[in-house]
């Protein structure tokens, strides 16, 4: 039976689902967020959407989670969409090496973060979708591309947890201010702010999450010849920032372990991409020392492992 056979990838996503239920080491859920600590450290789910249009689902799949940095990828998007390579005056494309809300480079480059999945620089894409945009037209924006990407509208944003977040987005708010010094930002940083925390709020099960990321699985297209979400340059464009950044000062190991396209948030899931195979949601609340989720970043490597997608293997 061939590793892309429906029937065997069921049979792959079961039995990581099996191994992960037995890890008794589940990660540290992210308390400095109130509404993220509430959330159960058991709870585990992987979903498959591929080629074919199958989808393969295991654990919690059906359970919504806070998707935080993973929504740095769909308001990258829609930048990059609205105003092009004139992104790239604010935001770097390299790795930075530090903490996603670290504040110590900006001070020695002026200002301009690395890469768009640091705080920092989600912050500056967020303030360019704001360029032409009051928070609430631009929020609804990317909802609405979030949606259309899931073809699901029962996709929305938990006001508990950006309420959470906005009463204790303290460096958030350092990192803001000290770019609109530099003139990185634009807007005043209260409605920059506003806007990234409620972005970060949005809530998705693993399965709404694999069915948003097929653009960047499939070139992006929402499947292989379907409708197209953006420019394939830019789709690859994306990816390469993934596995490049996706996963802050532990982007250089998940690539080496995983090797595929992959984006982390703190409230435990991961998007990860098998270009023209798959798209992946992965979810468990608890964290790793760099922030990533604990057994959704080794249900990876195992799914990885077992198909042998890898965007450094050929085709």
């Amino acid at each position: 039976m061939s590793v892309n056979d429906p029937e065997r990838l069921r049979e792959i996503v079961a039995e990581i689902c099996d191994h992960m239920a037995q890890q008794t080491d589940r990660g540290t859920v992210a308390d400095y967020i109130p509404e993220l600590a509430r959330v159960d450290p058991a709870r585990f789910a992987l979903t498959l959407v591929t080629a074919e249009g199958e989808v393969i689902a295991g654990g919690d799949a059906d359970t919504r989670f806070s998707i935080q940095s993973v929504s740095k990828v769909f308001a990258l998007a829609v930048a990059l969409g609205r105003i092009g390579d004139a992104l790239w005056t604010r935001v770097g494309r390299e790795p930075s090496g530090d903490p996603f809300n670290s504040i110590v480079q900006l001070e020695h480059e002026r200002g301009i973060p690395r890469n768009p999945f640091i705080n920092a620089g989600a912050i500056a894409v967020t303030d360019a979708i704001l360029a032409r945009s009051e928070p609430r037209e631009a929020l609804g924006q990317i909802l609405q591309f979030v949606r259309y990407l899931a073809g699901d509208d029962d996709i929305a944003i938990d006001p508990a947890v950006a309420k959470s977040e906005t009463a204790t987005g303290w460096r958030n708010a350092a990192l803001a201010n000290f770019m609109r010094g530099f003139g990185t930002i634009e807007r005043h940083p209260d409605k920059t702010l506003g806007t990234y925390f409620h972005q970060c709020a949005i809530a998705m099960t693993t399965s709404q999450l694999a069915h948003a990321g097929r653009f960047l699985a499939f070139d992006g297209a929402l499947s292989p010849g379907g409708s197209r979400a953006i420019a394939p340059r830019m789709a690859r464009q994306i990816n390469a920032l993934m596995l490049t950044c996706g996963h802050y000062d532990g982007s250089g190991e998940f690539a080496f372990r995983v090797g595929l396209p992959g984006k982390s948030g703190v409230g435990g899931g991961i998007l990860a991409v098998a270009p023209g195979r798959a798209s992946i949601g992965a979810w468990s609340p608890g964290l790793n020392a760099v922030g990533n989720s604990h057994l959704a970043s080794m249900a990876l490597e195992m799914l990885a492992d077992r198909t042998g997608w890898s965007v450094f293997a050929p085709k």
